[in-house]
């Protein structure tokens, strides 16, 4: 296995926050996909590479729809990064998954429809194994390290992806908790999905701000208040996602030589016929799928 290294990546709150935590080099990307939504700073954080990225952007102005996630990916990739771990602001659908707590889920219902959700749209034919969406390597490492946090780490949770940027009515709500869900978010789909076909190893922290609109507030609070709740929530929670992620990269040691299925994810996905594979699309994509072709 390669030396691994980190991928990070930040979403509400906390992206900007962990591109000021550690010093490094900033990179500027191209990739085939187009632009990554920031500049990626590259450093050693506590012996361990680490290659950090805003999912949203600089001053937060790509929602999630707009995210070109392609492109982040291809780019952490084409980094040598051998692991994900992101991050991402969600609301609660579990009486029992507060405000401020941490969720590292482990399943994902994915509703988007506006994103491309594929490095392999044209020119090859792959198809990954997505029944374990996230890597159990990788959780087991964040829970592990979630223990010292004075924070509470819940094991695991259903995300439910939705496209955005408007939140869910409260029928939707109410549908994503009958189907299981016990989060729901606007950027875990389709990062996952091409974390798995660029072969990482990918798993997520999820900072949970409110309860969903299924449980509506006090009726005393008003709307400015609730929403000042709601970034003191997600301020609390980002602080304690920083330490969780600062936790696991400084132990990062204990696992990084333990194989994940997904750094062979495509061993058994490609199911074009290699001879009629195009130069062009295998320039394209040989950072993805070099080492097969």
């Amino acid at each position: 296995m390669a030396q691994a290294k980190v991928g990070i990546i930040g979403g509400s709150g906390l992206g900007e926050a962990l591109c000021g935590v550690a010093q490094g080099k900033r990179v500027s990307l191209s990739t085939p996909f187009g632009q990554p939504s920031s500049e990626i700073v590259e450093a050693e954080w506590q012996g361990t590479p680490i290659a950090m990225l805003d999912r949203h952007g600089p001053g937060h102005l790509i929602n999630p729809s707009a995210v070109n996630f392609r492109a982040n990916l291809y780019a952490l990739k084409s980094l040598g990064c051998t692991h994900v771990i992101a991050s991402g602001a969600v609301g609660s659908l579990r009486e029992r998954l507060r405000a401020r707590d941490l969720v590292v889920p482990d399943q994902v219902i994915d509703k988007t429809f506006r994103r491309a959700a594929s490095f392999f749209e044209a020119g090859l034919a792959v198809h990954v194994e997505m029944a374990s969406p996230f890597c159990p390597v990788l959780r087991k490492h964040l829970m592990d390290c979630g223990h010292s946090l004075p924070a509470t780490v819940h094991r695991s949770g259903t995300y439910v992806c939705m496209e955005g940027p408007a939140f869910s009515t409260r029928a939707e709500s109410e549908m994503h908790r009958a189907w299981g869900g016990d989060l729901v978010g606007m950027t875990c789909m389709p990062e996952a999905k091409l974390a798995r076909e660029a072969e990482m190893a990918y798993a997520m922290v999820c900072l949970v701000s409110d309860y969903d609109c299924w449980r509506p507030p006090p009726q005393e609070v008003g709307r400015h208040e609730l929403l000042k709740e709601i970034i003191a929530n997600l301020r609390a929670a980002t602080a304690n996602a920083i330490e969780l992620i600062k936790a696991a990269i400084g132990r990062f040691g204990e696992i990084a030589q333990t194989p994940s299925l997904a750094h062979s994810a495509l061993e058994l996905a490609i199911w074009s016929n290699r001879d009629r594979i195009t130069p062009e699309t295998r320039a394209k994509l040989g950072v993805l799928v070099g080492k097969y072709l």
